[in-house]
């Protein structure tokens, strides 16, 4: 399981069932033994003959969270290798540079329905402890300091009225009751750093755990740009402990689905992965009609912690593959960073020198949700 404690992007639930109407719990003493009976011999008929049972949906995956930017998780596995907080910046966003906030710099966040004016690095003071744990190493902290900064001044949630949310659909502000010695040093120890990209400020999208590699942000937001410092990225130190499996009978996820097929459910097949074994897009099928969703839409509807998922069915005791065109090869450990990138090791000169391809407008996949 991820080791963050940050609510950073993760899917609602989902309501369960339905209570029974009351005329079916107001059924007399005959009938509710009948249905008893029934219930009883389907039971016994399938743990009989396995092969009668419903089929369920397998799914196993990897991280937590959109996979886009800075794996805290990560971060933490490169602080306790001796990385510095500059070497795990470089790492997760390529090709950027630190740079200084503007003088006197002030967050504009929307708390319920006011909208708060906090000089910026009293508002990262109450954002850290919010999105990571005060105990994790300094250099985990100072990454997270850097990153929250950066993202405070170029998320533009709320266009001219506000800049940021105070929850996960920025980053999580918690004010005072956030700040510790520990995030409070990590503050101080980076005061007004931010990140830049080509001498812009470069939007710093993070989350809880990559599962072992990060996504690029044209993969892991429909609809986004390419940025040239969002490309997925290996992550050494994240492994088994951030994998995941998710059992859903047929009954369930078709009712988690309903609407993006017609007829009866009747499976998911995974049409294109990103850089990172992540969905892109994968086809729901029905047995009258299909439909293509992106990835994000269908982890949040099946209730899944990221979109690096991989589907079976299992009938009886009969496990099957279900089909996926992406090309990609099953893999819990990807061998090799997206061309272009690289991982650096504890040690290694932090900072990577800019691109010389000037950034582009970091405006277009706003919002830290599954926008952002």
């Amino acid at each position: 399981m991820p080791l963050s404690d940050a609510t950073y992007h993760r899917p609602g639930g989902f309501p369960g069932a339905p209570p029974a109407p009351p005329s079916a719990r107001r059924q007399r003493l005959p009938a509710t033994l009948l249905c008893a009976l029934v219930a009883a011999f389907a039971a016994t008929s399938t743990a009989a003959d396995p092969a009668k049972a419903a089929p369920t949906l397998v799914i196993e995956g990897a991280g937590e969270g959109h996979g886009v930017g800075m794996s805290q998780d990560g971060a933490l596995g490169y602080a306790r290798h001796g990385a510095s907080y500059t070497q795990i910046l470089s790492h997760y966003y390529t090709g950027t540079t630190i740079g200084q906030a503007p003088a006197k710099a002030v967050v504009k966040v929307l708390v319920g329905a006011k909208v708060k004016r906090v000089p910026l690095d009293r508002y990262v003071r109450g954002v850290i402890g919010a999105e990571m744990s005060s105990s994790w190493p300094a250099a985990a902290l100072e990454a997270q300091a850097v990153a929250s900064r950066t993202y405070a001044l170029t998320d533009h949630a709320g266009g001219s009225r506000f800049d940021v949310y105070s929850d996960t659909r920025s980053q999580v502000y918690r004010g005072a009751a956030a700040e510790s010695a520990a995030t409070n040093a990590a503050v101080a120890a980076t005061a007004g750093q931010i990140l830049l990209y080509g001498g812009k400020p470069a939007i710093t999208y993070f989350f809880a755990s990559s599962g072992g590699m990060t996504e690029s942000v044209q993969d892991g937001f429909p609809g986004a740009e390419a940025q040239p410092w969002l490309v997925g990225v290996i992550d050494p130190f994240e492994g088994a402990s951030s994998r995941w499996k998710v059992e859903l009978p047929f009954a369930v996820a078709a009712r988690r689905l309903r609407g993006l097929y017609r007829g009866t459910f009747h499976g998911i097949e995974v049409l294109r992965r990103g850089a990172s074994p992540r969905i892109v897009s994968a086809r729901v099928l029905g047995t009258a009609a299909a439909s293509v969703v992106d990835g994000p839409t269908l982890a949040g509807r099946l209730g899944l912690s990221s979109t690096w998922a991989y589907f079976d069915v299992r009938n009886g005791t009969a496990l099957k593959q279900e089909p996926d065109h992406s090309g990609q090869a099953r893999t819990w450990k990807p061998a090799a960073p997206a061309p272009g990138t690289s991982t650096p090791t504890p040690g290694s000169s932090g900072g990577v020198p800019p691109s010389p391809a000037a950034a582009a407008s970091t405006s277009g996949a706003s919002g830290g949700t599954e926008a952002g």
